[in-house]
């Protein structure tokens, strides 16, 4: 069960709950409790990409709710935030582990 996983504080209302995956690749599953805001500016030198599972994010003036894919680009960055809390699913990648896991 995904809550039976332990979490990683990332700040205020903000857990962190690490999958496990295959070298390179970050699995990850993010609690936001309602009210709260990522506690830094999240950069992306790889890229991300997450499924809100439940509730709803807001990216400056976009709202995703459950359902929604959302994915940055590499060299992209953000700090989100959150009304009524949120849960998602993401990755994020490690080209130089990825690359060297490969036979």
């Amino acid at each position: 069960m995904i809550d039976g996983i332990p979490t990683v504080d990332i700040g205020a209302g903000c857990l962190r709950r690490d999958l496990p995956s295959t070298p390179g690749v970050r699995l990850w599953i993010v609690d936001m409790q309602p009210g709260a805001q990522w506690p830094h500016v999240d950069h992306h030198d790889t890229g991300e990409g997450f499924y809100v599972i439940d509730g709803e994010l807001i990216e400056g003036e976009r709202r995703h709710c459950a359902g929604t894919w959302v994915h940055f680009a590499p060299g992209t960055w953000h700090q989100p935030r959150t009304v009524s809390g949120v849960r998602l699913l993401g990755y994020n990648l490690n080209v130089a582990a990825f690359n060297a896991a490969i036979p």
